[in-house]
Formats: C-alpha cells, structure tokens, sequence
C-alpha cells in the first residue's frame, strides 16, 4: 500500500486556526529586521502565516498581529503586498 505523503500545518496568527501550509501566506522578518511577504514558503528567518483572505488581512494590520509575532515594525506596504497575493491568487 501507498502511503500518503502527510501534508504540513501552520497556524494563522490572526483567526489562530489550522491550516494546510498551501492555504497560507507567509510573511517573513529576516537577521537584518526586513519583513517581506514570502511567496515561496523558504526564505530565512522569523515566519509567520495569515490566512489568503482579505478580511483576515485588514483583521491582522488593525489589531498589529504581524508586528507582535515578528518583533518588527510591519509597514503598510506589506500589506498591500499581501491584498495583491490574495487578489492575484482568486482572480
């Protein structure tokens, strides 16, 4: 018998659920104190998931999840980046 190739969980920082790692973006704060969305899933340094919606989204740059989890300052521009995956990958 095949075995079935087990599929990775992370968990959303902002609803807190479990995920499929496909079914999130990463967002990562590397040595130098740069964050970035991540769009491979295999940058280094500090990595945090949010869920592909938008609302989780405007939800996680409201409440400031990302700076808490990342020890960094997040800038605006992340999450444009972020609303532009989320776009980009429904549309």
């Amino acid at each position: 018998m095949a075995r079935s190739k087990k599929q990775p969980l992370r968990k959303c920082v902002v609803t807190q659920e479990m995920k499929p790692k496909k079914e999130l973006i990463r967002v990562v704060r590397n040595k130098e104190g740069h964050v970035f969305v991540d769009t491979s899933g295999k940058q280094n340094g500090r990595g945090a998931y949010v869920s592909k919606s938008l609302d989780v989204i405007n939800q996680a740059e409201q409440q400031q999840s990302l700076n808490r989890h990342l020890n960094a300052k997040v800038e605006a521009e992340v999450y444009d980046e972020l609303r532009k995956t989320v776009e980009g990958r429904s549309s």
